[in-house]
């Protein structure tokens, strides 16, 4: 047992930091979701908190991933993560829906400082773990933000009141400020080989890097359904389709499972496979399950489609982890890891967007063959360049299937 613990000390340590973090996060946007209600905040202020929660992830990811690259991710992590609590300590002091609006949007240009620190953190280790661990930070912080997290949130909010359920997530912050020399600790490096340059020079670097640019275009394409599905399966279940609220909470309990069980259980065999060819598989996978979406009217088909899409998603999740990795390698791993994030957000506004849209003109479900036709498009092209690339004699770039990841 001790082996196994001194074998696995970051990744145990890593997974558990992880947890509670997705955890404070998660009780947060329950706890201010339903604060939210109880302030009776009209639509406008709704939408506006809602939109807030993302504001930094837009703003200010890249710049915090080339100050993680410069000064390391330590400082920024304490720094974003007692401001942020110290912000939800105070959101009770004033009961205004203003008051929480504007307090939700100045915690999120903080919150950056936390999740692009230690995303760049565990890109430098994953390179040396490998890519069959390459699932674990995502699946364990879904656990903490998805599982976890709300549940406890809406426990907090009828056991302590809503300030009570603020003073919990500040005392979160701060729990995770002094468990964090655990995991940061192991980073001592300052700075990055980019770190001088000017700012508008690295992101110039980013820009140019044509293997980032296919990565970020799969990132986009996977955050941009997942958060469709996650929002717009319901609306179809219960008013499209009149199968009942209970339906749709299975069906994003199926997908949300499939994603996380994939994202800890596939890495070994996404390890062996290699990236193309596991982008090759899961692209077909999740066109697959996105057919079987549009065409569904029944519990039974839906709930498959959900799980072959989860599937599909988390395997796709493994690779995009593992070649962000590598290519922050070379580029610098702060300022790759802060496109994550932005990344996430952009997706998500997108898949809201073209739920609107083609939903309004052709019905929601019609929204699953438009996205299946995109992944189709990115299938073919990855096979084609996997096939020319074996054609030409050239490496598949696998990984080394044991000790790490070979760039």
């Amino acid at each position: 047992m001790q082996s196994f613990f001194q074998r696995n000390r970051f990744l145990i340590s890593f997974s558990a930091l992880s947890t509670l973090m997705g955890t404070s996060v998660g009780i947060a946007k329950v706890t201010t979701s339903l604060y939210a209600l109880e302030l009776h905040a009209d639509e406008l202020v709704l939408g506006l908190i809602a939109a807030a929660q993302s504001i930094g992830s837009l703003l200010i990811s890249l710049p915090v991933g080339v100050l993680v690259d410069r000064i390391g991710p330590a400082r920024p992590f304490v720094f974003g993560s007692f401001v942020a609590g110290a912000i939800y300590f105070f959101i009770p002091a004033f009961a205004s829906a203003w008051w929480l609006l504007a307090c939700t949007a100045a915690i999120s240009l903080f919150m950056p400082m936390r999740f692009v620190s230690l995303n760049s953190l565990f890109m430098r280790e994953i390179v040396k773990i490998g890519m069959s661990k390459a699932g674990f930070y995502r699946a364990t912080h879904m656990i903490g933000m998805m599982l976890l997290g709300p549940t406890l949130g809406v426990w907090a909010s009828k056991s302590f009141g809503f300030a009570g359920s603020y003073y919990w997530i500040a005392g979160l912050f701060a729990l995770t400020i002094v468990l964090s020399p655990i995991v940061l600790a192991r980073q001592s490096e300052r700075a990055a080989h980019r770190g001088g340059e000017p700012l508008r020079a690295q992101l110039r670097a980013l820009s140019v890097d044509t293997e980032l640019r296919e990565t970020g275009v799969v990132e986009l394409a996977l955050q941009s359904i997942n958060a469709f599905f996650s929002f717009f399966i319901v609306i179809i279940a219960v008013r499209e389709l009149r199968l009942g609220e209970t339906v749709a909470s299975q069906l994003l309990a199926a997908q949300g499972g499939a994603f996380m069980l994939s994202l800890f259980c596939l890495g070994p065999l996404a390890s062996r496979l290699g990236d193309d060819r596991t982008y090759v598989i899961s692209f077909a996978v999740i066109a697959a399950a996105l057919l079987v979406l549009g065409v569904s009217s029944t519990p039974l088909s839906l709930g498959a489609g959900s799980v072959l899409l989860g599937a599909g998603l988390g395997s796709l999740q493994i690779v995009n982890i593992t070649r962000f990795a590598i290519i922050g390698g070379r580029l610098g791993r702060g300022k790759v890891s802060g496109l994550t994030p932005l990344l996430g957000t952009t997706g998500s506004l997108l898949g809201s967007f073209l739920g609107g849209a083609i939903g309004r003109a052709f019905g929601l479900q019609y929204v699953f063959f438009f996205y299946a036709a995109a992944f189709v498009a990115l299938l073919a092209h990855t096979r084609g360049r996997l096939q020319e690339r074996i054609q030409h004699g050239l490496p598949e770039r696998l990984p080394d299937r044991s000790h790490g990841i070979r760039p």
